[in-house]
């Protein structure tokens, strides 16, 4: 899975780079978080994690509040998620999840991105099979087994940990996030996560190259340049 992962992080380095609007991400998933499930973080925990990823991600306070007092207020858009899977150039496997308040014209959009670039968008379900979805929380440590025992005790799911250059990385199913969260914090105090993430991770990878490589790039922008695209998940490996 850690390969995986690795390769995932590497062939989507041009994508994050590119993601210029990391601020408004956040901004709509707060606020969403926020208004379905409560604007106080300690007792939200999926607003609490949003809270903690954005920070990480060095979005500016203003930003989180203004999120926030706007959840508060009660007014403000009617967000949805929506989900698109299909193939891309070479045959690679695309998620695409998005934060809507318009489902129709999403759709029409992501669609667009698809058939523009010589891709086929499939139904709930066509690739999805295909990725785990996975907690990711990476911090340093120097003692793996210690780490597995507090996650064991804590009755957490692991899929997976590994232990190189004096850095843990755990992952864990989706919805056993928290409780590892936790169960790490009741083990070793507060933590310093270096990543701190719930993603797609692909089970296997799809090697493009040639023209592909080009097209699946273009896509790829397109993708990013759509508001409501929130993340992009692929096995693609050049």
């Amino acid at each position: 899975m850690g390969r995986a992962y690795q390769n995932r992080k590497e062939s989507m380095a041009k994508t994050a780079d590119a993601k210029v609007k990391v601020y408004s991400k956040y901004g709509r998933e707060i606020y969403v978080a926020a208004k379905s499930g409560g604007h106080d973080p300690s007792g939200n925990l999926t607003l609490r994690g949003l809270i903690e990823r954005a920070k990480k991600a060095q979005v500016p306070s203003h930003v989180i509040d203004k999120a926030l007092e706007k959840a508060k207020g009660g007014a403000g858009e009617d967000f949805a998620q929506a989900r698109y899977e299909g193939f891309g150039p070479g045959g690679c496997k695309v998620i695409v999840d998005c934060l809507t308040d318009n489902p129709n014209r999403t759709f029409g959009d992501v669609r667009l991105c698809f058939t523009k670039t010589k891709c086929k968008i499939g139904t709930q379900g066509t690739v999805s099979h295909m990725f785990d979805h996975s907690a990711i929380l990476a911090f340093k440590h120097a003692d793996e087994e210690s780490v597995l025992d507090a996650l064991l005790q804590g009755d957490v799911d692991v899929s997976d940990i590994e232990n190189e250059d004096g850095k843990i990385t755990v992952f864990t199913p989706n919805t056993e996030y928290f409780k590892a969260k936790q169960a790490l914090a009741d083990a070793f105090g507060d933590i310093d996560f270096e990543v701190d993430e719930i993603q797609f991770i692909p089970r296997d990878a799809t090697t493009i190259s040639g023209e592909d490589i080009e097209m699946f790039e273009k896509f790829l922008d397109m993708l990013n340049e759509l508001d409501d695209v929130q993340n992009v998940y692929h096995d693609a490996e050049y």
